[in-house]
């Protein structure tokens, strides 16, 4: 036990020091888009905080499997620089029994991140994003993004191509449906928008551009008016900032418990066997029409009114099981599209956290080889396994929505990967095996050995 805590000991400063430093790195390369624009609308400090707290709160998810492959390859790799391995290998205790404490710990982080990732972190990435929209409310220049239509101020469509961190718009394109009978299009090189004087209304100052006026009542009657400068005045009801009850909102995936998102999979799973099921029949009925000549001919007139007539029902049955199907097939896709989604971010759920313990079973035998107790070498290591996760996480998501791969498989791909990397360096250490030889002995032995007689 004393050995225990000595490990236990050795991994906490570096476990909470390479947490912190991955948190502060997350939120500062996330907030570096938001922080000018919520310090310059008049927001209260203490809603800026709950908006850094609120993003933490995914952050830390992600932060706690690096903090943790961070510490074992810190502290094992002192423990061997300092020769404490090998101390402990001549008095008999393999690198099994040294990870047996580390193997705890991740046990334990497992389970609180488990279950801080199903129910504290869905309440507050909907808290967080009922947040997002509140502040776009507040200003349309944190709603406009560049090469997106906005529709945030009533009666008006804006396009802005490109905009600077001063709040400049260029290449704006502005659809003026206040009127009822009449429809203006302006272009206008750059733009600017802010609040009136009063509060009360947006202004938005174009320059360099022209208006494209045309009549809904009269379509004939269409003018063109080239501007140097031209001010738009719209109302600024919605851009006032008000929290929004998070209870009442909608919740997306992202925003639900496991629970909650299973529930969801059952029903889509329930209709898409319904749609399946009308899709047999449809398509059983249309083929039992088919065969079924004498269903086609429905008159007594001459032959060639009958085959006319014939084909023309025979064509008529044919579009409408057509469209039945399409049906069917679009509303079938839709399901499994839906179902698909939510299974990811199940799987995703149980993903993260396990690596908490997968990163134990990688950190320690890595921290022995390398003997990696320095901060520079440690935190080199812990980035390129965290990449390469990284990589295979967002890789499989993509391939998962894309229907390519299962959600499950998808999901613990990276995971997979991990498992086996961590499997084969805790079997170099601990046996002190040279896996290249040892896999080029492998294959020689199945080379040599003869096939059984029949």
């Amino acid at each position: 036990m004393i050995l225990w805590r000595y490990i236990l000991r050795s991994l906490t400063a570096p476990f909470f020091f390479g947490t912190s430093v991955i948190m502060a790195v997350f939120l500062l390369t996330h907030l570096i888009r938001y922080v000018t624009d919520l310090a310059s609308k008049g927001i209260e400090v203490m809603v800026i905080a709950e908006f850094v707290v609120l993003n933490l709160s995914w952050i830390v998810v992600l932060a706690i499997p690096i903090g943790v492959l961070f510490a074992t390859v810190m502290a094992f790799g002192a423990m061997s620089a300092a020769n404490e391995v090998t101390v402990m290998k001549a008095s008999g205790m393999g690198l099994f029994k040294m990870m047996a404490p580390v193997l705890v710990a991740g046990c334990m982080l497992w389970g609180f991140t488990f279950w801080y990732t199903d129910n504290v972190l869905p309440d507050t990435n909907l808290r967080l994003s009922t947040m997002m929209r509140d502040i776009q409310r507040l200003k349309p220049t944190f709603a406009i993004e560049a090469g997106r239509f906005t529709t945030q101020v009533d009666g008006y469509t804006i396009l802005a191509r490109r905009v600077d961190s001063a709040g400049v718009m260029y290449g704006v394109t502005i659809y003026d449906k206040s009127r009822t009978n009449r429809m203006n299009v302006v272009n206008a090189d750059t733009g600017r928008l802010a609040f009136s004087p009063s509060l009360t209304r947006l202004v938005l100052q174009l320059y360099h551009g022209e208006v494209h006026q045309s009549s809904k009542m009269s379509p004939n009657e269409y003018r063109v008016v080239e501007f140097d400068r031209h001010q738009i005045t719209m109302l600024a009801d919605r851009f006032f900032f008000e929290q929004t009850d998070a209870n009442g909102t909608s919740r997306s995936d992202r925003e639900m418990s496991i629970a909650d998102m299973k529930a969801i999979v059952a029903r889509t799973d329930s209709s898409y066997n319904v749609s399946s099921q009308r899709f047999d029949s449809v398509l059983h009925r249309h083929v039992s029409t088919i065969l079924t000549p004498s269903v086609f001919v429905t008159d007594t007139s001459s032959r060639a009114n009958k085959n006319i007539n014939a084909l023309n029902r025979a064509l008529a049955l044919t579009s409408t099981a057509r469209a039945e199907l399409e049906g069917e097939t679009s509303r079938r896709d839709a399901d499994f599209n839906i179902s698909n989604k939510y299974l990811v971010e199940i799987y995703k759920k149980y993903a993260i956290p396990a690596a908490c313990i997968l990163f134990v079973l990688v950190g320690c035998p890595l921290g022995i080889l390398t003997k990696g107790g320095n901060f520079g070498l440690s935190s080199a290591i812990s980035l390129g396994f965290y990449i390469l996760y990284w990589i295979a996480l967002i890789g499989g998501e993509k391939l998962a929505d894309r229907g390519i791969l299962s959600p499950a498989v998808a999901m613990w791909l990276g995971n997979f990967v991990m498992l086996v990397i961590g499997i084969l360096v805790t079997l170099k250490v601990n046996y002190e095996l040279n896996l290249t030889q040892w896999v080029k002995n492998l294959f020689a032995k199945s080379a040599r050995r003869k096939p059984l007689p029949l």
